[in-house]
């Protein structure tokens, strides 16, 4: 007997896999033999959760030459972004688990990025040197990264970061108290960013504990943040209130561990968890809207 709505369910469509980082979620495609190119409106389909797979970002990883492969991080806008920490940790463990190596190196569009396996579903991700230089992000003029010529409401002194990705981190007191999406807007679309920026607000707990909550472009309050998270303690560094060694980040959905050295360079360590996997149906630009026209 065929069982009910069995005809329904696609049976073709490209395979994906869904997966989180500390519940920063992603839907990730395999095109190292498949080419795939997603437009903007297809970008959109698949990570609204409520027509599509649902994600914060649709990864695609292709082929590289000169690493184990190359992710592309593709942002809900449709905007490709250079870097993402959680991103990156979820495709490495799947390298990882593919190869059964120990190591693997990943191909993004800011840096070449070495993943190493730490646990059972744990890895850690050498993010690179992270950066003050206004040029990096970029800003509409030259100013102190370090202590920016900005302020909304309590927001001020804000250190700027680039970490693949533009951040600009505020200490503040009593962060669970805060409104931070109404804090954070302003600064997102403040014109000194004319592309935007990823704003973090975070709070020093002690000499190695950072509280973290991450409101990232293109306007999305989010549980964790792995480069926001390196931002944060690099700019605690710089601003004398934690010194060197591991700092556990502590955020909505979980921690990381970050270690930055003298020069700058980061090491994030966090978990990675498998949601989900499938196939995405076939997608046609104005699908959904004559479907809504029959409605």
């Amino acid at each position: 007997m065929t069982e009910p709505w069995s005809g329904i369910f696609c049976a073709e469509g490209r395979p994906f896999v869904k997966m989180h980082g500390l519940r920063n979620h992603f839907v990730i495609v395999d095109a190292r033999r498949d080419h795939y190119a997603p437009g903007k409106a297809e970008i959109a389909h698949v990570c609204d959760v409520r027509v599509g797979v649902g994600g914060d970002q649709l990864l695609v990883v292709e082929p590289s030459d000169a690493a184990d492969a190359r992710l592309r991080i593709l942002n809900i806008d449709g905007r490709e972004v250079g870097a993402c920490g959680n991103a990156t940790r979820c495709v490495a463990w799947l390298l990882l688990e593919e190869t059964g190596a120990d190591a693997v190196t990943i191909e993004t569009r800011a840096a070449m990025l070495r993943c190493t396996r730490q646990g059972p579903r744990e890895v850690s991700v050498e993010m690179g040197r992270i950066e003050h230089d206004w040029r990096k992000f970029p800003l509409a003029r030259e100013v102190d990264t370090l202590d920016l010529p900005l302020a909304h409401g309590p927001l001020a002194h804000g250190v700027a970061s680039w970490v693949g990705n533009p951040h600009v981190t505020f200490f503040v007191q009593d962060l669970p108290a805060l409104d931070v999406a109404a804090l954070a807007r302003p600064v997102l679309t403040d014109p000194l960013f004319p592309e935007q920026v990823n704003v973090g607000l975070g709070e020093i707990l002690g000499p190695t504990r950072i509280r973290l909550q991450a409101y990232e472009r293109p306007g999305i309050l989010t549980g964790a943040c792995g480069t926001g998270a390196c931002a944060a303690v690099r700019a605690a560094q710089l601003r004398g209130l934690i010194g060197s060694g591991p700092v556990r980040v502590e955020m909505g959905a979980g921690a990381v561990t970050i270690e930055v050295d003298a020069q700058g360079s980061a090491v994030m360590t966090g978990p990675v968890a498998t949601c989900f996997r499938g196939r995405l149906p076939l997608y046609a630009e104005g699908r959904d809207e004559r479907a809504d026209d029959r409605n």
